[in-house]
């Protein structure tokens, strides 16, 4: 079985939550995802969450109470990893290496940490690989083969 990680645009799409006009095609992948992703293969670094709850506060101006509702599906259902000494100290080789952003590079070194196949996110090169987790955008136009057979009509 495939292990996703998912990143926080990821998480706020498959609620629904639209923050940018015309973005409906995101919202449907992600939607479209979350209902077929086997039991047991969402992972989800609770930074993530953390990184969730400020947008839809934030940004979507919704209560906190009513975005920790929205958060406790995900609580519940995926496989959450946090923020040990193990996954932060990679996540700075990570940083320092290859000059990505800190809060990105915990989100991969998580997935790393989870031993996940595919990190789900926009926010690297598409197709970056780093110790055996392979970044795929879902959006995109060519996401990684694993998530576009699980995507397919």
């Amino acid at each position: 079985m495939v292990r996703f990680a998912l990143d926080t645009n990821v998480l706020v799409y498959a609620d629904g939550v639209n923050l940018v006009p015309g973005e409906t095609r995101k919202q449907q992948l992600a939607l479209r995802f979350v209902e077929r992703a086997p039991d047991g293969s969402i992972v989800i670094a609770r930074q993530c969450l953390a990184e969730f709850h400020w947008v839809m506060v934030r940004r979507a101006r919704l209560a906190p109470a009513a975005v920790a509702s929205r958060l406790r599906p995900w609580i519940r259902d995926a496989d959450l990893i946090d923020t040990d000494a193990a996954v932060f100290d990679a996540a700075l080789i990570l940083a320092s290496d290859h000059q990505v952003p800190i809060f990105d590079a915990i989100i991969l070194a998580a997935a790393v940490e989870a031993r996940c196949d595919l990190l789900l996110s926009e926010d690297f090169h598409d197709g970056f690989a780093w110790r055996g987790v392979v970044v795929t955008n879902p959006f995109g136009p060519t996401p990684d083969k694993r998530l576009a057979r699980l995507l397919a009509d």
